[in-house]
């Protein structure tokens, strides 16, 4: 087992080899002085003060480097094998193998370690992203190739020449509703990328959340007039800074959702107040709910959780994903908190300015009623 070197090891390991580094440096030179002494004597040389010095000098530099030279040679096999063995896990590396670990002993210390460590780290990194690729690749075929299958069965069928206008409407209707789809999924993969690519500015300016979350609410009154559910509204005139086409998608998914998976004659709840130096938005609903094991990966690209069990299962996975991008590049959070069969609540915290108009929850609350 690997021991990590405390600061007061490491600075005793460096003063050592600083002291190592000057005995050799101290032991050269005094070679070469009595080298040259001795050699002096024997052939009785004569030569000036400075001679002496500069060939006693210039013979101590050539000690210390036969010596360091000797040293290497001595080393130089194991050096030789290490980096070998780095030499050979790079090219496994390009080649796309990022199962390689290099073994890092107590022999292996200051830069060539962190070395080693640096590259069983990036080896790591490098493993992780290939298989979040490969799963991604994976979900992106499969969503594809689900309304493409339906696009060309329902086509092929209507070369048949007995259908009747009815049912030629209908599957027309069919490919145009997969044809949607698929064009839907394509928009959410080009959107998540750009998120999480860091491309999307946030341009953000001051503007009217309260406004904007009726008008998603009104737009969206079809569908909740068509299903008699009754929506209750809380929205207190509070003004924002954030970029409001990117919040209005958050919106637009979470009451689309709301609304998708509440029974015909539940309710619907869009709250909005300030709690502090926080806004917060719940959209609550007495829908299908989410199962306890799903709710930890609602979040997840293209996770649908169990068909048969939960609100996650219809469309393509990637909304909810969009929405916490979204939330995040605002410096926000998002939570739920759901049960099968009760409903769910979806509450969102974003920044508020000090500026910013205070939450009066007694002003604008009101109920739109299903009928």
């Amino acid at each position: 087992m690997r021991r990590k070197l405390t600061k007061p090891a490491i600075m005793l390991r460096r003063t050592g080899s600083v002291l190592t580094m000057l005995a050799a440096s101290g032991c050269a030179f005094s070679i070469g002085y009595w080298l040259s002494r001795w050699y002096y004597k024997r052939h009785e040389v004569d030569w000036p003060d400075y001679a002496v010095q500069f060939v006693n000098w210039y013979l101590g530099i050539f000690i210390l480097l036969l010596i360091f030279a000797i040293v290497m040679a001595l080393a130089h096999p194991k050096q030789k094998a290490l980096w070998q063995e780095l030499i050979g896990a790079m090219r496994k590396i390009a080649k796309g193998d990022f199962s390689v670990v290099l073994d890092r002993d107590n022999k292996m210390h200051g830069q060539f370690g962190a070395f080693v460590q640096s590259i069983n780290e990036m080896t790591r990194e490098l493993k992780q992203m290939e298989m979040l690729r490969q799963e991604f690749i994976s979900n992106v075929s499969h969503e594809i190739q689900s309304p493409l299958t339906s696009i060309r069965g329902f086509a092929s069928t209507l070369q048949r020449d007995d259908l009747s206008p009815e049912e030629r409407n209908r599957y027309l209707s069919i490919i145009e509703k997969e044809t949607s789809r698929l064009s839907k999924i394509s928009d959410n993969l080009l959107k998540l990328t750009t998120l999480e690519s860091g491309q999307e500015q946030l341009d953000a300016r001051r503007y009217r959340l309260d406004l904007q979350l009726e008008g998603i609410v009104l737009a969206s009154e079809p569908q909740w007039l068509e299903k008699e559910l009754e929506l209750e509204l809380e929205l207190p005139e509070t003004d924002i800074t954030a970029n409001e086409e990117l919040l209005g998608q958050v919106w637009v998914n979470l009451i689309h959702n709301a609304i998708k998976f509440t029974p015909l004659r539940g309710s619907v709840k869009v709250l909005l107040r300030r709690d502090g130096d926080e806004i917060k938005v719940r959209i609550e609903d007495t829908g299908i709910g989410i199962a306890k094991d799903d709710r930890q990966r609602i979040f997840e690209r293209f996770y649908k959780g169990d068909k048969q069990r939960t609100r996650t299962v219809e469309g393509s996975g990637l909304g909810l994903s969009i929405v916490k991008k979204i939330v995040e590049l605002h410096h926000g959070r998002i939570e739920v908190d759901s049960r099968l069969g009760e409903g769910s609540v979806f509450e969102v915290g974003l920044q508020a300015e000090p500026g910013e108009r205070p939450v009066d929850l007694t002003k604008n609350s009101h109920n739109l009623g299903g009928g």
